[in-house]
Order: C-alpha cells, then structure tokens, then sequence
C-alpha cells in the first residue's frame, strides 16, 4: 500500500482485488479507492494508516464474503460493538468516515428493497418460532415447555378511541389490529398484573409466523415483537431489533437496512412494545419509544404498545386508540381448565371450576389468568384444593406448592434441607424486592452477579430451581473485542412475586421504625399486592401499614381490603372498619379504576354475607343493566357484576343522558325485588 512499511513477501500469497473499496484506518477515517489485497500468512501493520491485516485461513477477502466487517475495527477503536449504528461523515473531498458493516449488508449489495424485506421477515419468524414453543406457564415446572397456542385462552377486551368515547366489547383478539384500530395509528393495550399481556403478544407472533387463518396478520409485512423489559440503553429501534431479535452470529442485516425498511411507506409495517410497564428507559428523556409514540418518528408506522393502567406513557397523540384487558369470566376460565389442565378428565375438570365458583375470594383473585393458571395447576397436580380466604393465604398456598414440586426433584437430603432452611430464610431476598420497588424508579431486572453478591450462591440458586427467579441471556449493549458479548441478568417470574417478597421487608421496616414511611413511592394503583401482603403477614404491622395507606389518593377502600386481609389468619379484624364505611354512601363510578370498583364490590358482598347495613350505593356513568332473572347488575364497562345484596337500604342509578327500555327496567326492578332490605330506588 502506498506509503506503507515494506515486508518480506517470499512466503506471502497476494490476489488483488479488482473492485476499489473503502478501508477504516485510524479514528475510523476511511479511505475512498483503496486497492484490497488478499494476504495470507502475515500480519502487517501499515505505518501510516493504522490499518491491521489480520492472518486469515481463508483465500477470500472477508468483504467477498458477506460477514460483518466491523467485526474489524481499527486499533483505536477496540470496544466497538460488532454491529453498531451506522453514520457517515466526509472529511474533505475524498475521506469519508463510513461503518463497515454497510459494505456487507444486502441493500449494498443491490438486492431489492423486497429481498431484504423478505429476509427480515424470515429471520424475525425464527426468532418467534423458537420464542413461542418455549412458553412456561407455570413457574417451577421448568421441564415442561409448550407453544403458547397450547395455553393461550382469549381474555374479555374492551376498547374506545378518545377520551369522550365509551368503552365497547371487542369479540376476539383478532380483532385489535382492524376494529379496535379504526383511524388510530398509535394503540394502548393495557391490563392489570397477570391478565396475560406478554401472552397476548406471544400469540400475535405465533399468527404472523404461521399463516393463522383468523388472524388479519397475514397481509402484514413485518411484525417486530420488542419486550421493553429487555432493552435498556439500547438509542434506537433498528439497534433494539438487531440485537434482540436478530441471530446475531448469521444475520447479514445490519442497522441502515432496519432503518431503510422500517422507513419504507410501501411495506405493511407493524411495531409492537411490550412490558412498556417495565422499560429501564421510560423516564429517560428522548427515548426512542417515545418519540415513536409522540410522532416525531416513524409517523405512518402502527404501533401498539403493551402496559399496565397505572403507567401510561404521557404526550400520546390524543387519537391513540385504547384497549383494556378485563381477565378471565366463568366461560374463559373453564376453556383453559378444559384446553391446558385437565385434557380430558371431566371429573377433575368439575372438581377445579367447583372450587372456583364456591369461593368468592379465589374468584376475584382468579379474574387475574395467571392466578387462575397456577392454582389449576398446582390444584391439579398436588390434588389438595385449600379453602382460600385471602390474597396472602393464597399466595402461602401458591408458594408452598412452588417448594414441594422443586423437593420432589431434589437428589440427596441435603439438598432438600438446603431447599426447606431457604424456604423460610429469605430475609435477603426480600430487602432486594423491596430496593427494587421502593424507588423513585422500579428495578425489575438485575444483573446475575448483583444478585448472587446479596443473596449468597444457596438462596440464589434455590430461587431459581423453584421457579421464583428467572435468568435470561442477553446480549451486552456495549462490550470490546475479545469480551463475552452476553451476559446473564435475572428477575422474578411475575411482578407479582416481587410484591410478595418485598411486603416481608416492608413489615420488618414497619415494626423496626414506626415512626418512617416505608411506602413513600408506592402508588397502590400499581403495587396495591405489597400493602395486601403486608397486612395478612403480620397483624401487629397492619394497623401501621393500613393507616400510611390512607394518607395516598384511592387508599381508604384500598386500605379497608388490604384489613380483610387479616381474615386469613382466623381474625375478624375489617368489619369493623366495614361497617363504618357502608353506613355512608358507597358510590361505584365509571371513571374509577377497574380495581377501586372490583374492590368495592367486594366490599359490598362482604357486607351483606356478614349483615352490615349498607346505606346507599349509587352507581354512576357505568351503563348498569340488569340481567332477565333480576339474579345480578351487570357493570359493562368494566365487565363486573353486583350480585344480590340482601342489606342494601337504597340504590341510585346515574346514567347522565341514557334512555333504558322497559326490559331494562323491568329487570332492575327485579333486582331490587331480591334485596330484601331496599326502601329507595331512584
């Protein structure tokens, strides 16, 4: 090369390259109409370019190939990623500084915007295919993976568009992506904990990878499926899918093809983010979902983005398009027992919904798919079905079946005592879920060794054998040459199981420092289950934890639940608090949360099972009807029922503007006709 340092080249086969190319040398400055030669058995180091020649048993150069050259980077540039966002800048008239992995991608190689949209579309199908054969619904049965179409049961979906519109019943989940769109280009999919959201968008993948014929994914060019979860520090969305859904080690893809085809108006393009609930990024200023969702990028791409009610990306556009998940009812709940836990056995099909339907407190826990997935399984399996009076006492059933499956695989005694001592020595466990929920901003996911370093090798592995932690692979954002590019970072298998280790914690601060409010960044819209917990632990906490519950928006019906919690340990403690609140009026509106009003319903059959007096319930703005027998209220819009109160003394019904027909009278009067004790119905 000219310029260079000369070598002994006797043992030194060269074949030049006809094509001139561009080489990086120094600072990533790139030199236009170099002449490439391929050398073979040396290394050369060019004096004054900077330019490494590594010794290659190949006889072709690596540009011939289709590899990625910025596996190459230049000496001053060793912690280059393989694959990082490409950028040009010229520097004078003939160097321009380029990414090397341009020079090897399909589009520079001429093939047709088609072609490379085809290969995307294929290698993201294998990365579905492989993701959705690989389901775990039930955490510690690890050896039992199934496609999530073997388990995926429809849940009730409702959806409007704007603020002023009302909500509607959608038919099928095929449906969100054609009548729940209408004009929308920007939907919000949102859904209480374990309402089977991240199974929602493992489904719509399995429809685009195989053709189904239902789904109206099939005209669908590319489908990206993006868990937030996993995304953290990654600048943009081509990065996030090359690194999260692309193979790595053969993908020829690189990021300016991502781009191009995610800008390309002519391809049917749809993006879906799920876990937004739980993105590392969501408070960073200027991340990329959110300039997606407020339209400053990718404006006529549809986007659907998956989340909890109580985190909501703010500066959507206001025709975003909103669809809610309202869980599991009677009907949905007997497909899954039929489709994915009984198979077959109508006895013990029979014997699972009776325990469901005796039981209004594992009903209301139930409406919640994954609750209704573990206990049926774990009923099933262990064929003990415990009576169950609160949230905390099905949680001790649930975990309790957690350790007795992961005994059961246990080789020696002393793995099983390892496994019993941490089944109930967990303190250090439980200070980590509660670090990571008590900040400004939850930690969900930890780095592997963080985790080990706190809880020890024993705790830590025994929570990942029974199912209670997951570790997951992932591909490190930034890591040099020569480095392991993945790593390990670990979470719970549910939030919720988060909640339940951190409530621990929270007792023992509770009694430790009462004069402190451990609970200052808990919103119990979003973690309502760590104040439940707490309260069905320990009753001398209660009263601490109850009274901090109160002094937050929402918290007094909030706080009455989490009392009843108490019930499970053989108290009465809550009616008493009951009573006070069903001698006052007790309103059911429909701009409440699904939440406070299924808490309040609760409430209210509590009190009639137990003859409290309720004074007045008015219901508001929630299209009340009643069914033909009069048997129950149904409340439409948030998909509950009021079933027959035999102690309510007056019932208001507030529907600003409705006109009901007289079967829709009839019926309420029925109703009323029931409960015994009505005097007024207004």
């Amino acid at each position: 090369m000219e310029g260079g340092e000369l070598v002994d080249q006797s043992n030194v086969q060269i074949e030049e390259q006809v094509q001139p190319l561009q080489i990086t040398g120094d600072h990533n400055i790139t030199y236009n109409n170099c002449r490439i030669f391929n050398v073979t058995g040396i290394t050369q180091q060019a004096s004054n370019t900077g330019i490494q020649l590594g010794a290659s048993t190949s006889t072709t150069p690596r540009t011939t190939q289709g590899s990625r050259l910025s596996e190459l980077p230049s000496p001053q540039d060793q912690n280059s990623p393989a694959r990082k966002r490409p950028a040009t800048e010229t520097f004078g008239n003939d160097v321009t500084r380029v990414d090397q992995a341009d020079l090897a991608s399909p589009l520079a190689k001429r093939q047709t915007t088609a072609d490379v949209a085809d290969l995307l579309a294929r290698e993201l199908k294998e990365t579905y295919r492989s993701r959705c054969s690989r389901v775990q619904p039930i955490p510690y049965i690890t050896d039992k993976l199934c496609s999530v179409d073997q388990v995926f049961t429809e849940v009730g979906i409702q959806y409007k568009f704007g603020r002023n519109d009302s909500w509607k019943t959608l038919n099928s989940y095929c449906d969100i992506l054609t009548e729940a769109k209408g004009d929308s280009r920007i939907q919000i999919i949102e859904g209480e904990p374990g309402y089977g959201k991240s199974t929602l968008a493992l489904q719509l993948a399995y429809d685009w990878c195989n053709d189904v014929l239902k789904s109206t994914l099939g005209r669908i060019d590319i489908l990206v499926v993006l868990n937030l979860r996993e995304i953290g520090e990654t600048k943009s969305i081509a990065e996030a899918i090359l690194k999260s859904l692309l193979p790595e080690d053969i993908s020829s893809i690189t990021e300016t093809d991502v781009e191009l085809l995610l800008q390309d108006r002519n391809l049917k393009t749809i993006i879906l983010f799920d876990s937004y609930d739980e993105y590392p990024d969501q408070y960073s200023k200027g991340n990329f979902v959110a300039k997606i969702l407020g339209e400053k990028i990718l404006r006529h791409t549809h986007v659907v983005l998956i989340t909890r009610p109580s985190c909501k990306p703010a500066g959507c556009a206001p025709h975003t398009g909103q669809i809610k998940l309202t869980g599991f009812d009677e009907s949905a709940r007997e497909k899954y027992v039929r489709k994915a836990v009984t198979k077959g056995d109508e006895q013990a099909t029979q014997r699972l919904l009776q325990a469901f339907k005796s039981n209004p407190i594992l009903r209301d826990i139930c409406q919640a798919p994954l609750f209704t997935v573990i206990y049926a399984h774990a009923a099933h399996e262990e064929q003990v079905f415990q009576e169950i009076s609160s949230v905390t006492e099905f949680f001790r059933y649930i975990l309790k079946c957690f350790h007795s499956h992961a005994l059961k695989k246990c080789e020696s005694e002393r793995e099983k005592d390892e496994l019993k001592r941490y089944a109930v020595d967990h303190a250090n466990l439980d200070k980590v879920a509660y670090e990571s929920l008590a900040g400004e901003n939850q930690q969900l996911i930890r780095k592997r060794n963080y985790l080990v370093k706190e809880l020890g090798n024993g705790l830590h592995q025994a929570c990942v054998d029974t199912g209670i932690l997951i570790e997951e692979k992932v591909l490190n954002h930034k890591y040099a040459l020569g480095d392991e590019p993945y790593s390990f970072q670990v979470r719970f298998f549910h939030k919720l199981l988060c909640e339940w280790f951190a409530s621990h914690h929270l007792v023992k601060l509770v009694k430790d420092h009462p004069s402190h409010d451990p609970t200052v960044n808990m919103d119990p819209n979003d973690l309502q289950y760590i104040f439940r917990f707490a309260c069905g632990l320990d009753p001398n906490a209660a009263s601490k934890v109850i009274q901090l519950l109160k002094r937050k928006k929402d918290g007094n019906r909030f706080a009455l639940l989490c009392a009843l919690e108490q019930r499970g340990n053989g108290n009465n403690i809550g009616l008493d608090e009951v009573r006070d609140l069903m001698s006052g009026t007790v309103a059911i509106c429909s701009w409440d949360s699904r939440l406070l009003q299924r808490t309040t319903v609760q409430l209210l059959e509590l009190a009639s099972g137990n003859e409290i007096p309720i004074a007045e319930v008015p219901i508001v703005g929630c299209r009340t009807v009643a069914d033909q027998s009069g048997s129950s209220l149904a409340l439409p819009r948030s998909q509950l029922s009021l079933p027959i109160l035999s102690t309510l003394q007056e019932l208001v019904i507030w529907d600003d503007g409705r006109r009901m027909d007289n079967t829709e009278v009839v019926g309420i009067l029925r109703y009323t006709a029931q409960c015994a004790a009505v005097k007024v119905l207004r």
